[in-house]
């Protein structure tokens, strides 16, 4: 690990050094593969329960049954990755999703009662491979104690929305001109081959910890580190955008009869956050990240605040353009305090705490819309992202403390419990 620091020690943060990392390309290409689905699985669901329950209220309920599913065991996923290797865990797993995947959509397509659909919706949402987390994990493991650090987490974020770009359109495309299973199957499909490649690149996967420790020392659980669940907890009005704008963007162009344009309106939220994604991991910061982060959340409320007004497509866009372009900054920086707060045997855990708090705050997103859509209209599903990051604010003021690492400027953390001293440049 020592040579991979030497090597980007006085290194310029930028996105050309970061992508030279040796090896990096191994696992960046087949992970670039097996996270589309990612952003395809809940929209899916959305539109498929939609239009075989005409109720967004329902089809919410039952995305977030997924998400839900997949926020609780998405962290154990992770620790099991840390543990035996991700590999171990990726293989079994991308086959037992692509199978709760197409038992949902026979039992959606034959009208089974409600209880099935919610069912069927656990499995496919608890075996959602971590791939995003696993990516980051690799990363940090690479660049350990290198100032590129935080480039690779921007750079991550990016690549996170170009998949919700792409994700959201193609799922729509396929959902309203193929057949409305269509997404959700190219969903699975994507999942198991994408899955399987990227598990098959063990040589640049973290050391797992029982290899580290000789099989006999169990690791710490990164939860256990107070920063991770305030980071957690505040993850969840992330996702709580990511829902709300999700199932009120597609009832938005349903009541304004262009059903067709919801992937695009999404896609152009997602374009903004790749947008302040791509600039963040580009500024060599000189501010803290936990500074940055107190920063960030508040903008975000401020541009999640006037959603609710949009009367129009264009108007609605260049909002959620501007949301997008707010959210980038706060997911970035809380990957980076990832970085600082947890030992590297423990980050795969970490991260999909975090991935998982934005897939429960998404799930909840949509199904508390889906009810407010259902009941008052479309725009009214525009509250849920303002009170889900104003929530977030909140626990952030209240709990700031908890993100500074003890001594941050003079040590840095090796392991729960256990800090050694490093040189200050």
């Amino acid at each position: 690990m020592a040579s991979t620091v030497n090597d980007h020690t006085g290194a310029r943060p930028g996105y050309g050094q970061l992508l030279r990392t040796r090896g990096a390309w191994t696992f960046l290409l087949p992970g670039f593969l097996a996270r589309q689905p990612f952003a395809m699985l809940t929209i899916g669901i959305l539109l498929l329960v939609e239009h075989t329950t005409d109720s967004y209220g329902i089809a919410g309920a039952v995305s977030a049954t997924a998400g839900v599913a997949m926020a609780l065991f998405a962290p154990q996923s992770g620790k099991l990755a840390d543990r035996f290797g991700q590999g171990r865990v990726l293989m079994p797993g991308v086959v037992v999703h692509a199978a709760a995947i197409s038992l949902l959509i026979t039992l959606a397509l034959a009208d089974a009662p409600l209880w099935a659909l919610f069912a069927a919706a656990v499995p496919a949402g608890a075996s959602t491979p971590q791939i995003g987390p696993m990516v980051r994990a690799r990363w940090a493991a690479k660049l350990e104690g290198s100032p590129l650090m935080p480039t690779a987490a921007a750079f991550e974020s990016v690549t996170d929305e170009f998949t919700f770009v792409i994700g959201p359109v193609l799922a729509t495309a396929l959902c309203t001109s193929v057949h409305p299973a269509a997404g959700l199957v190219t969903e699975a499909a994507l999942t198991l081959i994408g899955g399987l490649l990227f598990a098959a690149q063990r040589a640049t996967q973290p050391v797992p910890s029982r290899t580290a420790a000789g099989g006999h020392e169990k690791s710490a659980s990164a939860l256990s580190v107070p920063g991770v669940r305030v980071l957690a907890v505040s993850f969840l009005g992330i996702g709580a955008v990511f829902g709300g704008m999700q199932v009120s963007m597609t009832a938005f162009t349903k009541e304004l009869g262009e059903p067709g344009l919801n992937g695009l309106m999404y896609g152009t939220f997602a374009a903004g956050n790749m947008i302040a994604g791509l600039i963040c991991g580009a500024i060599a910061w000189r501010v803290t990240p936990q500074r940055r982060l107190l920063i960030a959340y508040p903008l975000l409320v401020l541009a999640t605040s006037p959603l609710w007004a949009a009367h129009a497509l264009p108007v609605l866009g260049g909002l959620g353009l501007l949301v997008g372009l707010c959210i980038a900054p706060a997911l970035i920086t809380g990957y980076t305090l990832v970085e600082q707060l947890v030992p590297t045997n423990a980050r795969t855990e970490a991260f999909t705490w975090l991935t998982g708090a934005v897939g429960l705050g998404q799930a909840a997103g949509g199904a508390i819309g889906g009810k407010l859509i259902d009941g008052h209209g479309a725009s009214t599903g525009f509250l849920v992202p303002l009170v889900g990051t104003a929530a977030a604010v909140v626990v952030l003021l209240t709990l700031r403390k908890a993100l500074t690492p003890k001594g941050e400027s003079r040590i840095a953390a090796r392991g729960v419990g256990h800090r050694e001293p490093v040189p200050v440049d």
